[in-house]
């Protein structure tokens, strides 16, 4: 088998058999398949697409690739031999997407494991391992006896991937980033199933988010990705739900890295607001996946229940003191410089792109891979699309060197719309996928 010979199959819009897609995933990671070939192949895959069978066997092939998290647990069947479901949420990202710290902790105080491997941010989507390395002495990187010492222990924890993870997910994706086809459905299915797939998950949720500030600009894109994930997610063994969310404001109140640790605590404490909405309607479809609770109300009114008798946060600082974090007063934030409304009226839009631009140049992300992260920066949204503001209300506060404030603040000066009449709140949940009510 040639493959010269299946690139040219796929690219003439042939479907691969399973046994050629093993191949050239093998052959990838053994280096008998060179990375122009792949890259091809990638290009073939954006162009042409992949079939539900043939997205499923790639992402068995890649999960195939490497190794999975331990689960003494489960028996080869499948089965649960005793011990507490296990579950995780993905996210496609987004402005102030913060929702894996509160998520973790809550779902490991009603009684389900969550064994969560995040990733780092890179460009305008903010990164969970970025945000907790925030809180002093916080590490993300534990091995396998480490890190299922403090599942146990807890019932949560929040590290990087293991380059044992899916080896060939993180090859085939920096020749993604370089050939243009990020953007393809088939790819990117197999890219976060295959890494979910090797945490040995009884349930996974996805957030996928549509809008501005997402990888997904409108909601009929972000469902041709959330059906994907769920109908592939089901057929490689992982029941996969998914929610499509808004993106086209930022999501709470904070935007950076100690800032968003911040207002998870605030969450945790019982905070409310869009933060806390997301997270419960996340948690509760796993709830009810898992068969911990009966219904989606029943799973709503057990989770609020936990965030305000403080069990969500007494779990929160178990994980994070288990991982070496040493969580005192609230995370130092750089100075502070307020941009305010011109005049009274609506908040209708909000630039994210501008924001989330900003907040990288300050510091707050990475425009390559490897770029260091100011933990300090950030920026603080005051509204919601719909709210009333005043003339000199703020609507945005900057934290960033004094140098450079006044530079930051002339580009985020039109980055909030205020309209003279009413404007109507946008909803929150957009959609569920395979979702029990």
């Amino acid at each position: 088998m040639l493959a010269s010979t299946l690139l040219v199959k796929k690219r003439d819009g042939n479907e691969l058999s399973d046994d050629e897609i093993r191949f050239l995933i093998e052959g990838f990671c053994s280096g008998a398949v060179t990375d122009y070939q792949m890259s091809a192949l990638a290009m073939a895959i954006c162009i042409r697409g992949m079939n539900r069978r043939e997205i499923a066997t790639l992402t068995r092939a890649m999960l195939e690739s490497g190794d999975r998290l331990p689960r003494p647990d489960r028996l080869a069947e499948g089965r649960l031999a005793s011990g507490r479901p296990r579950v995780d949420k993905h996210s496609t990202g987004g402005l102030g997407d913060k929702v894996s710290l509160i998520l973790a902790p809550l779902l490991a105080a009603c009684d389900v494991d969550v064994p969560m491997v995040s990733g780092r941010g890179l460009g305008l989507t903010g990164g969970t391992l970025d945000k907790l390395e925030s809180i002093e002495g916080f590490t993300v990187d534990l091995s396998d006896q480490e890190s299922s010492r403090i599942l146990k222990e807890v019932g949560a924890f929040i590290i990087g991937a293991s380059e044992r993870i899916a080896p060939a997910d993180r090859r085939l994706y920096a020749l993604r980033d370089v050939t243009g086809t990020v953007e393809s459905i088939p790819l990117i299915t197999a890219s976060i199933l295959s890494k979910k797939l090797a945490a040995n998950l009884d349930a996974l949720v996805m957030d996928v988010k549509a809008g501005s500030a997402a990888f997904m600009k409108t909601e009929s894109d972000a469902l041709r990705l959330a059906d994907s994930l769920v109908a592939v997610g089901g057929e490689a063994g992982l029941p996969t739900t998914a929610l499509i969310t808004d993106m086209d404001q930022p999501l709470g109140r904070a935007i950076g890295n100690a800032i968003e640790v911040n207002e998870s605590i605030d969450v945790l404490a019982g905070q409310s607001g869009a933060v806390r909405d997301l997270t419960i309607e996340l948690c509760a479809d796993l709830l009810v996946q898992v068969g911990v609770a009966p219904s989606l109300d029943s799973a709503r009114t057990r989770l609020a229940s936990t965030l305000d008798d403080g069990s969500a946060m007494e779990r929160f600082e178990r994980m994070i003191a288990a991982q070496g974090g040493r969580l005192s007063q609230p995370r130092r934030l750089a100075p502070q410089t307020e941009i305010t409304a011109d005049h009274d009226g609506f908040v209708a839009r909000f630039d994210c792109s501008s924001i989330g631009q900003v907040v990288v140049a300050m510091g707050g992300g990475r425009r390559k891979k490897g770029d260091p992260i100011d933990h300090a920066v950030g920026v603080r949204v005051h509204h919601s699309v719909g709210d009333p503001v005043k003339r000199g209300e703020p609507i945005l506060t900057l934290h960033c060197s004094t140098v450079q404030a006044n530079d930051y603040a002339k580009l985020l000066a039109n980055a909030v719309e205020v309209v003279d009449g009413p404007v109507c709140k946008s909803p929150l949940i957009l959609g569920r996928l395979g979702v029990g009510r």
